[in-house]
């Protein structure tokens, strides 16, 4: 058993004496960060400056245990987070890795991973809300609560909106049950800004604010490949060549969403695909027929036609 687990959580077990030396390392051994640090790798393609704040964090918390255990410090540290970013730039992936880390590090229980939004925080008539917003605080209670578009619970141009009463829970949560809650606020940067402007309780009560940048086409690329393979299909060298033509088109259209529409893009590719498998059905078909994407599936897309989507939110 390692010293951190000896003194627990709260370093309400054993106290070390000042000259008792601790072992870092052996405490990042025992804790198993690492798998965590190499699973966000291997499922998020770039975002050097994200993985770097998450390893960061994970250091923090790591040495406050290790600070405990000589009674340095007596209040667990301040974990609620804000993740700024546009949609599909990996948020809710990160997030679930956060509530893994801080799990294993002792910070929440559980570790586990609620995700949600206003309409399932915020009722529709009076005495509604605060049991809806309360039910999901005991759901994540021993994990992490994850709030997509977070600045939607703040409607201040609606008097008789009842978001406010929403945020007044979690805030009284957030200051309370730190010890057994971790609040994720998420949203676009510019409406997260102007959200915690208009709450400055909220402001104060997170302390780590984490951006997410857009991915470069050539991230995207590497991110379609990496969605194919796990779907046991891949693109012909010509296919390969069409999605990157396909993606900077892609990327100047409204509603783009990075990871997210690159995801659509390659289901209609293989809807495509098996439109064309189907409509040469009298043929017989290998492996590699069924599993490759050509460049004919990727090109019928309306972006290379009029700089227009195909049918649907997507193409």
């Amino acid at each position: 058993m390692s010293h951190t687990e000896k003194a627990g959580k709260g370093g309400g077990g054993i106290t070390l004496p000042d000259d008792v030396l601790v072992d870092l390392e052996a405490e990042f051994k025992v804790s198993n960060i690492q798998e965590v640090l190499d699973k966000l790798d291997r499922e998020l393609v770039g975002l050097k400056p994200v993985k770097t704040r998450i390893r960061e964090i994970a250091a923090l918390l790591l040495v406050d245990r290790l600070r405990k255990q000589f009674e340095l410090t007596s209040e667990t540290p301040t974990l609620h987070m804000s993740f700024t970013g546009n949609p599909g730039t990996g948020k809710t992936t990160v997030a679930l890795r956060m509530a893994e880390i801080l799990h294993r590090l002792g910070y929440v229980r559980e570790g586990h991973l609620v995700a949600v939004t206003r309409d399932d925080l915020v009722g529709q008539y009076i005495g509604h809300t605060a049991p809806k917003t309360k039910e999901v605080i005991k759901k994540a209670m021993g994990g992490v609560l994850f709030i997509d578009e977070a600045y939607y619970l703040y409607k201040p141009e609606n008097e008789r909106d009842y978001g406010q009463e929403s945020i007044e829970i979690l805030l009284q949560v957030m200051e309370n049950n730190r010890d057994d809650l971790v609040v994720i606020l998420a949203g676009y940067k510019d409406k997260m800004d102007r959200f915690f402007d208009s709450n400055p309780g909220m402001r104060s009560r997170v302390a780590q604010h984490v951006d997410f940048p857009d991915y470069s086409s050539d991230e995207l690329m590497a991110i379609a490949k990496l969605m194919l393979g796990s779907q046991n299909y891949c693109f012909s060298p010509a296919g390969e060549r069409a999605f990157r033509e396909y993606i900077p088109l892609r990327m100047k259209l409204e509603h783009f969403a990075n990871a997210r529409s690159i995801r659509n893009a390659l289901d209609r590719a293989r809807l495509r695909q098996a439109n064309r498998l189907f409509a040469g059905r009298k043929n017989k078909l290998t492996k590699n027929d069924l599993v490759t994407i050509e460049a004919d599936d990727v090109l019928a897309s309306r972006v290379f036609q009029d700089g227009q989507l195909d049918a649907g939110p997507e193409s």
